[in-house]
């Protein structure tokens, strides 16, 4: 979101940002009446969304309140994340403050008050992208409070419909799996999601690869991540600055 002015003055403390006309995500969601996203249109958002976390990522940020509301659409349909406040520098955050972001969409570590770091973010990425294949809320019938619970003590997931693509599922499990290191980071989930475009592009479906069932999908997703690991990071997950050139084909 583009700064276009900031008031520090006493009493007057304010900041002007660029209008955005397009709603959020979560009022998109609504509008669909509990149906899920075209296939093409979820990956296209989850993308820009990606690749935005990916860049607060690089530089050492954690927005610990990533949800629907905070995805927000400009006129031309361009995905904006907004809502810092609550957002920290990850070297400085402290975990036993007061619960940041909102129970729903928290990851395990961050309810319990354990210290925690970026993967956080990609937690509550992998519950977006559940709402988005489902157009449900997670845990609906449940308040925050129950959610949370559940989430820590019974390692509760809301459920992956079967009509989801197993190559999606996989990365959606991948994204709010327990442990945080077993989760990928944003740069790494930006190239899953390309790879993801690019066989919609050319076959229309993520499922070219008949009778492959979802954990074969996942060791598969579990190999491309590994093989993706930077031998070096910034501290955030980021590589730097040597990238991998080239990608094995998902699918």
């Amino acid at each position: 979101m583009q700064l276009i002015a900031a008031c520090k003055e006493p009493s007057v403390f304010c900041i002007i940002t660029e209008y955005l006309s397009g709603g959020s995500l979560r009022a998109f969601l609504h509008k669909l009446e509990h149906k899920s996203l075209p296939l093409e249109k979820l990956i296209a958002i989850a993308l820009d969304i990606a690749r935005g976390m990916e860049y607060i990522h690089s530089q050492g940020v954690i927005h610990r309140d990533l949800k629907p509301e905070n995805i927000i659409f400009d006129q031309d349909s361009c995905v904006k994340i907004v809502d810092f406040g609550i957002a920290c520098e990850e070297a400085y955050f402290d975990a036993l403050a007061e619960d940041p972001g909102t129970f729903r969409w928290m990851a395990p570590e961050m309810i319990r008050h354990k210290p925690y770091g970026h993967k956080v973010d990609v937690y509550s990425f992998g519950l977006i992208l559940w709402e988005m294949a489902t157009g449900k809320i997670p845990y609906e019938e449940m308040t925050p409070i129950q959610a949370a619970f559940a989430v820590v003590n019974k390692n509760l997931r809301p459920v992956v419909p079967p009509e989801c693509p197993n190559a999606l599922r996989a990365l959606i499990e991948q994204c709010w799996a327990l442990q945080p290191d077993k989760r990928p980071d944003f740069w790494q989930i930006v190239k899953v999601l390309e790879q993801f475009e690019s066989a919609l592009s050319q076959n229309g479906t993520l499922d070219t690869v008949a009778n492959m069932n979802c954990q074969d999908h996942k060791s598969r997703l579990l190999h491309w991540i590994q093989k993706l690991k930077p031998t070096h990071t910034d501290g955030s997950g980021h590589p730097t600055p040597k990238l991998l050139t080239s990608m094995p084909k998902l699918l």
